[in-house]
C-alpha cells in the first residue's frame, strides 16, 4: 500500500512502452506524485520555497519552455508543500514502499526521469539490479536521473 500522501497514476502511453521494453516481466506501469508532482521523492523542499521554485525555473529555461508551461508546472509544484511529509521524509517513505513491493509483487523496475517537456522517457541504459535492503539502507540516493534499476527481494 503507498505512503499517506503518494499517488499513483496511469503512466502515458509512450513512457509505458519504453518501460515495459526495458523490464519485460512488467505489467502496469504508473507515476508516483506528492501532490502533482514528484519533487518531494527527490530531494527534501528547501525551508525557502523560493530555492525549489528557482531550481525548477532553471530547468524549464534550460528545455526552452514557454512561460505559461512554467506556470502550469510551479502550480503543481506547489500542491505537494501542502501534503503532510512523512516521519523520516519522502525518500524513506518511498523506500519502505518499494522494499515490501518486492517482497509481495517481486521485481519491479524504476526509473526518476524529469521531463520539462512533457516528453516520454528517453532510451536508457540497460538497467541496474538491487537488492530491497539497498533501497533501504541508500533511501536518499539508490535512484539516480536517467538510470533504470530494477529492484528485487
Amino acid at each position: 500500500m503507498l505512503p499517506a500522501g503518494l499517488a499513483a497514476q496511469p503512466a502515458e502511453r509512450p513512457d509505458r512502452d519504453h518501460l515495459l521494453a526495458l523490464h519485460p516481466g512488467g505489467r502496469t506501469v504508473v507515476r508516483l506524485l506528492v501532490g502533482a508532482c514528484s519533487c518531494d521523492l527527490v530531494r527534501p523542499r528547501q525551508p525557502e520555497p523560493r530555492e525549489d521554485e528557482r531550481q525548477l525555473r532553471e530547468r524549464y529555461r534550460r528545455a526552452g519552455r514557454t512561460r505559461d508551461s512554467l506556470i502550469a508546472a510551479l502550480e503543481r509544484h506547489r500542491q505537494g508543500g501542502l501534503i503532510p511529509v512523512p516521519a523520516g521524509g519522502w525518500p524513506r517513505a518511498l523506500a519502505a514502499f518499494i522494499a515490501e513491493h518486492a517482497r509481495n509483487a517481486g521485481e519491479t523496475l524504476f526509473l526518476l526521469h524529469y521531463s520539462a517537456a512533457d516528453t516520454p522517457a528517453s532510451r536508457a541504459p540497460p538497467p541496474r539490479r538491487i537488492r530491497a535492503a539497498e533501497v533501504l539502507t541508500r533511501a536518499d540516493d539508490w535512484l539516480e536521473e536517467d538510470a533504470p534499476v530494477v529492484v528485487g527481494s
